[in-house]
């Protein structure tokens, strides 16, 4: 699977569960960490959890591998490795916080349009 295919499965994954302003970032110019990173915001911890753990059964149901899961215990922020792709979920607040759009700034957005039911 490329990397576009896998930013797809990624976000239809997290739409799957109601994720909120999922926005994707093209960090291939500007990071060596990946290409794209998806970030996208949940109500509660419940949320965050389900949604993780969604993308990681599509991640899997398309034939590819999920490199490792961070903090999905904890359920404020989850950081999901699937190479070329790096998911965040965070709970509102712990989005705010971090501001990572702010922070990849100088990495333009993908449109997801496509892939997320209105």
């Amino acid at each position: 699977m490329d990397s576009k295919e896998l930013l797809a499965t990624t976000i239809k994954a997290a739409d799957d569960k109601r994720a909120e302003d999922i926005v994707a970032l093209d960090v291939a110019e500007v990071s060596l960490m990946a290409d794209y990173f998806v970030i996208v915001s949940a109500d509660s911890k419940r949320q965050v959890q389900a949604i993780a753990d969604s993308v990681v059964d599509f991640i899997r149901q398309a034939g590819s591998d999920v490199k490792s899961v961070e903090g999905r215990t904890a359920g404020e922020w989850v950081l999901i490795d699937c190479g070329d792709v790096i998911v965040h979920v965070f709970q509102k607040d712990a989005r705010s916080h971090y501001n990572l759009e702010k922070l990849w700034s100088d990495a333009p957005l993908v449109d997801v349009d496509q892939w997320v039911n209105a």
